[in-house]
């Protein structure tokens, strides 16, 4: 009988466990102080992080890993709508976005610094230091140093309904002449700084203008029309538009014989330094966009698109066309002969020796 009732026991243990826990000193309570000390690394360390996050956001500068790659100067997706030819073997190219290239045989290409970032139609030069070229807005830039500079001509006439200039030629003495919209006909005479118009505005785009020397102009532009003034602009005649299309250049072989072209294939010939135009038939309906004298090869050569040329003998009578490639359907606004080969520029550039097509920048 020496084992105690399970209530009497319980209740046993329990007094034991409490006079243990009373007889037992309490942990002293730390102080107020302390405890504000321990809390305030805590409180303080978000502010902490965004401080320094915004320090580095104004302070810290990325710095670049690696060096920048630096796009082509000759791009796929440009566009050249004027080329001229410069040094033996080099021409210069104008186009999208205010480019001016200079381009060598080899396939090397250099641009020059231009003060426009507007699109470029023409370009051309009349000798190794002074060039002149024009494009979209009325913008004019000319050089006096082979190309290192080009200024914005200041004062060119300008119409406030539109103002791309399509077409500019040069001749002797600092001549030249630029044709545009809403009938502009602007020249010239000190190399490209100042310019002056020719006729009144109209409502007309003159598309090309060739200069034949002694005060000889002729223009072409939309609708067929045909201009001719002797006497440096004074006072111009038009002849009979022998078709209605738009033509888009014209070119002159001396002061007689002289090839026009323009839209849906059309080619006009002319026998009396412009007076009077005979349409050719040739075996192509595609726009027809530039035409060249080749003085060296004694041939007539023009070129349009979807990789148009067509090529003619000194007559300007029997004509062959084809394309230059049949993978390439590039459309192409200028041709420039330049010896075995001929430069042409639009969609690409490139040159062609009659034979294979050796596109640029590809």
């Amino acid at each position: 009988m020496d084992r105690l009732p399970d209530n009497i026991a319980g209740r046993a243990h329990a007094h034991a466990h409490a006079h243990a826990l009373a007889a037992t000193p309490p942990a002293p309570e730390r102080p107020l102080r302390h405890r504000s000390l321990a809390r305030a690394p805590v409180a303080v360390l978000p502010w902490a992080i965004i401080a320094g996050l915004l320090w580095a956001g104004l302070f810290v500068k990325p710095q670049p890993v690696g060096s920048t790659v630096q796009p082509p100067v000759l791009e796929q997706r440009d566009h050249f709508y004027g080329i001229a030819l410069a040094a033996p073997g080099e021409v210069w190219v104008v186009g999208s976005n205010g480019k001016i290239l200079t381009l060598g045989a080899d396939g090397r290409a250099e641009r020059f610094a231009t003060p426009t970032e507007r699109t470029l139609q023409d370009i051309a030069l009349w000798d190794a230091s002074h060039a002149v070229a024009v494009g979209n807005g009325g913008v004019i830039l000319f050089t006096a140093d082979a190309g290192r500079t080009w200024t914005a001509a200041a004062d060119v006439p300008r119409s406030e309904v539109a103002n791309k200039l399509n077409r500019v030629r040069v001749d002797e003495g600092g001549v030249a002449v630029a044709t545009g919209e809403m009938g502009a006909l602007l020249m010239s005479r000190d190399y490209g700084r100042t310019w002056t118009r020719l006729r009144e505005e109209e409502d007309v785009a003159w598309n090309d203008v060739a200069l034949l020397g002694g005060g000889r102009i002729r223009v072409v532009g939309e609708f067929g029309r045909i201009l001719a003034s002797d006497d440096d602009g004074a006072s111009w005649q038009e002849a009979e538009p022998p078709v209605p299309s738009s033509l888009m250049a014209v070119a002159f072989r001396g002061t007689d014989v002289g090839v026009a072209v323009g839209l849906e294939g059309v080619v006009l010939v002319t026998r009396d330094g412009g007076r009077e135009w005979r349409k050719v038939d040739i075996s192509t309906h595609d726009h027809l966009f530039d035409i060249a004298w080749d003085a060296t090869g004694g041939r007539w050569i023009g070129t349009g698109a979807l990789g148009r040329w067509v090529r003619a003998e000194a007559d300007a009578t029997n004509w062959t066309t084809a394309r230059l490639d049949d993978r390439d359907l590039s459309w192409h606004t200028r041709v420039v002969p330049a010896g075995e080969f001929a430069w042409f520029a639009g969609a690409n550039v490139g040159r062609w020796d009659g034979t294979r097509w050796m596109p640029l920048g590809n």
